[in-house]
């Protein structure tokens, strides 16, 4: 938790360390949950966990049934065991795997209170996933703590029918110009993951630094991730292919699916002190700790920086089991128009020739080898002629407009961390948008879903990261899942999130836009 940096922060909840104080609060409302759920009815009396109680899941379903128990067990105190079928009149939270056709699909899920029991149906495990993750949060707020909670874990009666809005509700996180370790990144998988958030798209490479083991090119680590490499020098670290495998693996078991980014043809300073055949001239440039952006380039016109390209992509599309590869392609300024033309017409192909689909920055639109690709929007504005023209022509589009979704920009100007090129970021600002009808010339169905990314220029530490991303992300992540945006109905249900992420002793920041419950 960091206390000092929201200390003095005048008339705003104080966030601490502590765990919440162990007492039963007052039942949740049925839909007072983030995201907002498709359609809740509430109606008779609900169910409360009990010593008897059960998680009833066939061995299917283990992987869900598993999270379910290890986030109550430690609370509650209660045994839960998970059977594959409930006895006759055992309490039971069950966990039910439908059949084609019974009208759920992908992550849409079914939750049915009774007092008898609850039960969660979906078509997927990842629909299931979604169910468990509502339940937690009409649980009492003590449910998060780590140590046995003397409360009434009743969970309110009725009827939940939900899917999300977008299949790719994302988030970034920028190891290149901070190495975060496996712990941090599996700290925010595990927070994410809680609001319905199934992608996490990791920045592996900058000017910076290099934060992923390349066998072909091992000095791409032994340089590029050595201790002094990082913004300011401190940032130095780089994750293992068997840490990297450990990460995807740990993240699927939350339904999280991990995107590797490598950015080019800029941001490549640390790719070329490594390697310096990678200029032009064929000499290192000096390393670089500073947070400008701009000014590296692959040498385009030389053979190597395709031999690069291609083993890069081959290695990492390997160890990637989902379906994106994101190459980047932002902020070139040192490459010129047909340069960068040249280079995407060579690599945005090599992506696919590896099984996997072409993902990066906006800018990529330019190319029309684009056209299967995925943009990702992040520039201001809600114009952009060139992108417009790309989804024409069949580009998909993640939205991430920077004055909306980048976790990074201080939210007004006190904030101790973060930057403001692209604005302040309040928790409304965040929120109240439309991923669907943003931007001119890029029709709803040409948008597969939103991401907000946290950049690493002002982080050194897990609680950087959290006090940056929350609450906005949850606002994001609403704005992903739901079909319907609510303001006020959405700051009267985070207000009454906070004492969740207070008893996990997560340091988030205390927005005055939102009535924090005690």
């Amino acid at each position: 938790m960091r206390a000092s940096l929201i200390a003095g922060l005048a008339g705003v909840l104080l966030v601490t360390g502590l765990a919440a104080p162990a007492q039963a609060r007052p039942a949740v409302e049925l839909g007072g949950v983030l995201p907002a759920p498709a359609q809740v009815r509430p109606h008779g009396p609900g169910f409360r966990l009990g010593e008897r109680t059960v998680i009833e899941a066939p061995r299917a379903a283990g992987v869900v049934a598993d999270r379910l128990a290890e986030a109550l067990r430690p609370a509650t105190g209660f045994r839960l065991p998970i059977v594959a079928r409930a006895g006759r009149g055992t309490p039971a939270i069950s966990l039910l795997l439908t059949r084609p056709g019974d009208g759920l699909d992908g992550e849409g899920y079914r939750l049915s209170v009774r007092p008898g029991g609850v039960a969660i149906r979906a078509a997927s495990n990842a629909g299931l996933f979604a169910g468990v993750q509502t339940l937690r949060q009409l649980l009492p707020a003590p449910i998060d703590a780590t140590t046995p909670q003397h409360a009434a874990w009743t969970v309110p009666g009725g009827d939940i029918e939900d899917r999300p809005r977008y299949a790719y509700r994302g988030a970034m996180l920028d190891l290149a110009r901070h190495f975060h370790t496996p712990d941090e990144v599996k700290a925010y998988i595990d927070e994410i993951s809680r609001f319905k958030v199934n992608y996490l798209h990791l920045h592996l490479s900058d000017d910076q630094g290099w934060r992923i083991q390349i066998d072909s090119w091992p000095r791409l680590t032994e340089i590029g991730g050595a201790p002094g490499t990082g913004v300011d020098g401190v940032g130095g670290g780089f994750l293992t292919k068997a840490e990297y495998r450990d990460l995807v693996r740990y993240a699927a078991d939350r339904f999280v699916t991990v995107v590797p980014e490598i950015d080019m043809p800029g941001h490549v300073n640390a790719a070329q002190v490594a390697y310096p055949e990678l200029t032009c001239d064929g000499q290192a440039p000096p390393p670089r700790t500073d947070t400008a952006v701009g000014y590296s380039s692959l040498c385009i016109g030389k053979e190597v920086t395709y031999r690069f390209t291609e083993d890069v992509i081959r290695e990492l599309a390997a160890l990637t089991p989902g379906p994106y590869l994101h190459i980047g392609g932002d902020e070139a300024h040192a490459t010129s128009d047909a340069d960068y033309l040249a280079f995407q017409a060579r690599v945005l192909p090599l992506v696919a020739k590896y099984g996997k689909t072409a993902y990066g920055w906006n800018e990529i639109a330019q190319s029309p080898a684009a056209a299967t690709a995925v943009a990702q929007y992040w520039n201001l504005g809600t114009e952009n002629a060139v992108l417009a023209a790309a989804v024409a022509r069949g580009t998909k589009v993640i939205m991430s407009p920077a004055d909306r979704a980048y976790l990074d920009q201080k939210y007004d100007p006190s904030t101790p961390l973060g930057l403001s090129w692209a604005g302040y970021i309040e928790v409304r600002t965040a929120y109240d948008w439309d991923p669907g009808s943003y931007l001119s010339g890029v029709p709803a169905e040409a948008v597969l879903g939103v991401e907000a990314p946290l950049w690493s220029e002002t982080l050194r530490s897990g609680d950087d990261i959290e006090f940056m991303a929350f609450p906005r992300l949850a606002a994001i992540a609403e704005l992903g899942w739901s079909t319907t945006r609510d303001w006020e109905s959405f700051r009267s249900r985070l207000g009454a999130y906070g004492p969740r992420w207070t008893t996990r002793g997560v340091g988030f920041y205390p927005s005055p836009q939102i009535p924090w419950a005690a």
